[in-house]
């Protein structure tokens, strides 16, 4: 394996734990890899950069997924739907500034099914006695279903009521 090959799959493994804002550590890979005076000072081509970003889309992903598992609620690692919709966001942006799109269309179906299930499963709770765990208000929750190109209208009946009135957020 080449001393390149080595760094990069360094890189792609540090990309892939990153913490909350994978594209901060993108551009501290970039810079590293490229331009440190103490790093490597590689010359990346598309197919580097790619990679690179791959693994960025891979952890936004799991950040996203993560919030919309209702298994997480309670836990320290939960950030709720609110922060799964600015996450959306993020990695949208990070694509579109990137010139990749092709990655959000079927991650969109996968965070709009995570997202269903989630409601279901609050809503059902919430029948049986338990306080609803969301975590943004009414509008941001049917811009973010808009967005994930769902139909406020098929969702399951009754959703509107789990969210928090805006001055109830903290």
């Amino acid at each position: 394996m080449s001393d390149k090959e080595n760094y990069l799959c360094d890189e792609v493994l540090i990309l892939s734990d990153s913490g909350e804002i994978p594209e901060i550590a993108y551009h501290t890979t970039l810079y590293y890899l490229c331009e440190d005076p103490e790093g490597p000072n590689l010359t990346l081509d598309e197919r580097d950069l790619a990679r690179l970003q791959d693994a960025v889309l891979a952890r936004c992903r799991w950040i996203i997924m993560r919030d919309l598992d209702p298994e997480n609620r309670g836990e320290g690692i939960y950030r709720g739907v609110a922060r799964s919709k600015a996450n959306w966001q993020r990695l949208k942006n990070f694509c579109r500034r990137q010139g990749r799109d092709e990655p959000v269309e079927p991650l969109r179906g996968e965070v709009a099914q995570a997202l269903l299930d989630f409601l279901g499963r609050e809503l059902a709770e919430v029948k049986e006695g338990a306080t609803s765990s969301l975590n943004c208000c009414l509008a941001d929750l049917e811009a973010f279903v808009v967005e994930l190109g769902l139909v406020p209208a098929l969702l399951p009946v009754g959703w509107e009521k789990l969210c928090p009135k805006p001055e109830e957020i903290v």
